[in-house]
């Protein structure tokens, strides 16, 4: 029976992956997979929980990319293909293995998923082949399972948690309980927190850990009222921080004198929730659409196609499609192991980031923002909805890289 459901999600992957395969076609005619092609496999959430956030929108924001760089890279077509891992680690593993094998793809990219995007960094090592994870924010991608051609891009759970967590203890927010999603991204996601809590001074009285894609969150709601902490953390992301949020507001958690924090949130989950229900949440960001004249010029083109703002995870796909098409020029070739050597050397600037950098370990560190999300009347058109706090230097956002578990590093 395991084997026959096995198989059959294999199947439906691959239908998914056959269904949704773009090819980009800019005055060279359709590109072929293959040896005679650069192809880019986009693998990620396109219909569950993370869909929004990553997606359809992620393959938008890699053709993006594409168009900007141009249909060609060291004599070859430019391809972007796309599939979707079910946040499956067996069925992304699967899928990169056969992408590599059989489909000649030469970088895989995106990963909303910590589970997948470990199995996948295995793979991809293996193949020698680029992986960029800019939705999985696991330390261990850059950590104890960094990989010469893994490259985590976006943000990480320090990046997303440390920074928030501080300043809040330090206002006197000192007593926290995570309400946290129970697989490998959620888990690091409330180490981090927790260390930022108490290295600042603060406590953790409590955590509840919930599955993947939980429809009732009541019962853990409940408990975090209970512990009495001022602060409830949600360590998850995508459609569960969304039903969280809403539930935890018809329990009225913030109105009894708690509040909530989430840490990983995106610009779809405040449009998702409202502005009514979303105001007061305050967390980091790798990207906001409104930031300055780039920023918006990127994000005009996204909304063209998908009707909606892009996300810093689907900005953060953009970003890294393009800089390893830069890589791939600058090295004359896009054979793996040449191509991550250039695209650690080679400074990161584009829509997404100026200040970017790309370390030993395979982290990019760039600008974080500390954002608010506004209250309904200050917000002045659709989208409209962060106030910056602050800009949080890329040193300071990221784990400092003399901490680094990374072999590499060592």
């Amino acid at each position: 029976m395991a084997a026959r459901e096995a198989n059959g999600g294999w199947l439906m992957n691959r239908l998914a992956s056959s269904i949704l395969a773009l090819t980009l076609i800019s005055g060279l005619g359709p590109a072929k997979a293959g040896p005679d092609a650069v192809t880019i496999g986009v693998l990620n959430d396109l219909s569950g929980v993370y869909s929004d956030l990553g997606g359809p929108g992620s393959v938008a924001a890699a053709e993006i990319a594409v168009e900007e760089f141009g249909p060609a890279v060291i004599g070859k077509p430019i391809k972007v293909m796309s599939g979707d891992h079910q946040n499956k680690a067996d069925v992304g593993s699967q899928l990169a293995r056969r992408w590599f094998d059989v489909d000649h793809v030469d970088m895989v990219i995106d990963f909303p998923n910590s589970g997948v995007a470990l199995a996948v960094q295995e793979v991809a090592r293996a193949k020698k082949k680029i992986a960029i994870y800019s939705t999985a924010a696991t330390m261990d991608l850059t950590g104890k399972a960094c990989s010469p051609t893994g490259f985590q891009w976006t943000y990480d759970n320090y990046s997303n948690a440390a920074g928030v967590a501080s300043a809040l203890v330090k206002k006197g927010f000192d007593t926290w309980y995570f309400l946290t999603v129970d697989y490998a991204f959620g888990l690091s996601l409330e180490a981090e927190a927790s260390k930022a809590v108490k290295a600042a001074g603060g406590k953790v009285v409590g955590a509840a850990r919930h599955p993947l894609n939980t429809p009732d969150f009541s019962s853990f709601l409940l408990q975090a009222q209970s512990s009495k902490a001022k602060v409830i953390a949600f360590a998850n992301a995508g459609g569960d921080t969304v039903n969280a949020v809403k539930q935890a507001n018809e329990f009225q958690i913030v109105q009894g004198g708690r509040t909530i924090v989430t840490p990983v949130t995106f610009i779809t989950d405040v449009h998702s929730l409202g502005l009514q229900v979303a105001q007061g949440l305050t967390f980091v960001t790798g990207y906001y659409w409104d930031l300055n004249d780039q920023t918006r010029a990127f994000a005009e083109k996204f909304y063209k196609k998908r009707k909606a703002m892009p996300t810093m995870a689907q900005a953060g796909v953009y970003s890294g499609v393009l800089h390893y098409l830069k890589a791939v020029k600058e090295a004359g070739t896009d054979d793996g192991i040449a191509v991550a050597e250039k695209m650690r050397e080679l400074p990161v600037r584009d829509a997404f980031t100026q200040t970017g950098s790309v370390r030993a370990d395979g982290r990019m560190i760039h600008d974080m923002y500390l954002v608010e999300v506004k209250k309904p009347s200050e917000s002045k058109a659709p989208w409209d909805y962060y106030n910056v706090l602050a800009t949080i230097p890329a040193a300071e956002a990221f784990k400092p890289l003399a901490e680094s578990e990374c072999p590499l590093v060592k």
